[in-house]
């Protein structure tokens, strides 16, 4: 049969929606969405006949697929209409993956900020005075409150919280940084990029591994607006190394006049040397050190994305008045998060439980253990056959935290039989709820440290079903 010939026997459209299965598609979607649908596969088999090598390999592709339609169509149907962003189980150890969504709120927190999403809510209305509020008020007490903090804002991530920072106080003027806080923040954005795109100018000083005071204080011309200091966050420099401490800096900056920036970058408010992990400069130690900082919102803070800035309050109301800010100003999901966040670390006997970074990092490794072997005895309850172990591990807080930083886990170790660990993995990445794992040694390897215990059921019948 030729090609042309090939192509009459594609089923029209006003045909195929006419078919059982792909009817009851058009009752349940709506005609418009199924009949673009149609319209793609059957221009997608035409591109199959016209590609193909020969006009006998044209014919087996095209009766084949032409008898499969009605089902391609429900597949593509059934895709298009499944959200893309869905619930994962990490069963990677890394507690903020970047590519998993970071932070993750308790299911507290979701229930409260769900209930205001569903409804109107007090967003920019000022209860007691009936009249207009502003939106971050709430979030800017408790900010303050806990912190130390003369003032607060929020924008919607901590690039866009030192771009607000850098156009407002320094706009048209140079920026003094170290050669060796020069960072790049993730994703190719780079603090040189942020700054030119601030409009001030970066005026670098030292070198990559030492920077002195004299450096900064060499720099300063008529020209200088202020002095920014990165924590370097997200990765170390060790050796022959020397930094001028933000407390120095802030002695130096106040005699020479100008404002001391501080992009403190992951945001820890409970120091993580309480867990055993190495010491990170907290909140509120980084408030009384500079003038103005700024940290991620879901980062070891453990909230929402957001750009939390925080400093004195003849700065950041420069900041507020700044017409980018209502640019950059974050939403009333966002908002909501960031306030039943900040209530949690009021609610200092009960943060650990509260917020699931902090319970994450805390976690001892005896209860990681012990949690491991429940999932374990759970998956072989359901796969006796299968050969699963729990082994030591080491879990990370990621997302530019604690760089080099392990923490010590467990995990059920999976050795498939019939499957390679790539196999499983991937029917993993396809069960009812996604799970992502790490492999190692031709093993799958789930790091219990960032399972949630309630998950435990689900993933084990889950895995049962793949392994049995």
């Amino acid at each position: 049969m030729d090609r042309q010939a090939l192509y009459r026997i594609i089923p029209k459209v006003d045909r195929l929606l006419d078919n059982e299965t792909v009817a009851a598609l058009t009752e349940k979607y709506g005609a418009r969405a199924v009949t673009e649908v149609i319209r793609e596969e059957t221009e997608r088999l035409r591109d199959l006949i016209r590609d193909a090598a020969d006009d006998k390999e044209a014919e087996q592709q095209a009766e084949q697929q032409v008898r499969r339609l009605p089902e391609k169509i429900e597949e593509e149907v059934h895709k298009l209409f499944t959200p893309k962003i869905r619930k994962v189980i990490n069963a990677t150890g890394t507690i903020l993956h970047t590519n998993l969504g970071r932070a993750p709120l308790s299911e507290e927190q979701a229930r409260k900020i769900a209930e205001t999403a569903s409804c109107y809510s007090s967003l920019e209305y000022d209860l007691e005075t009936g009249e207009r509020g502003d939106r971050c008020a709430s979030a800017e007490a408790l900010f303050c409150r806990l912190t130390g903090a003369e003032a607060a804002m929020a924008v919607n991530n901590n690039a866009a919280a030192l771009l607000l920072i850098l156009n407002t106080l320094a706009k048209g003027g140079d920026v003094i940084v170290s050669r060796g806080e020069l960072v790049e923040i993730g994703g190719k954005f780079r603090i040189p990029d942020v700054m030119e795109q601030s409009g001030a100018r970066l005026a670098e000083v030292g070198t990559t591994n030492k920077t002195r005071l004299q450096d900064y204080e060499q720099a300063v011309t008529g020209e200088t607006r202020a002095v920014l200091k990165v924590h370097t966050s997200n990765y170390r420099i060790v050796g022959f190394t020397e930094s001028v401490p933000a407390e120095t800096l802030k002695e130096f900056t106040a005699s020479a006049g100008l404002p001391l920036i501080w992009d403190l970058g992951s945001g820890v408010i409970i120091d993580p040397e309480c867990y055993g992990l190495a010491h990170e400069p907290t909140v509120r130690e980084a408030v009384s050190a500079a003038d103005v900082i700024c940290f991620s919102g879901d980062k070891l803070f453990g909230g929402p994305q957001a750009g939390i800035i925080l400093g004195r309050r003849e700065l950041i109301g420069k900041m507020k008045k700044n017409p980018l800010s209502r640019a950059l100003r974050p939403d009333k999901f966002v908002i909501a998060a960031l306030e039943l966040v900040l209530m949690d670390y009021l609610d200092v006997a009960h943060t650990a439980e509260k917020i699931p970074v902090i319970r994450m990092i805390s976690e001892s490794e005896k209860s990681v253990r012990a949690r491991a072997e429940i999932l374990c005895a759970m998956i072989l309850e359901r796969a006796p056959e299968a050969r699963v172990t729990v082994e030591p591990s080491h879990a990370q807080a990621g997302g530019g935290a604690l760089p080099g930083e392990e923490i010590p886990s467990a995990a059920v170790v999976i050795r498939p039989g019939k499957l390679s660990a790539a196999g499983l993995t991937y029917a993993m990445r396809h069960m009812r709820i996604p799970v992502v794992a790490r492999t190692s040694e031709d093993a799958v390897w789930l790091d219990v440290r960032t399972i949630d215990q309630e998950d435990f059921g689900l993933l084990a019948e889950m895995l049962g079903e793949v392994l049995a």
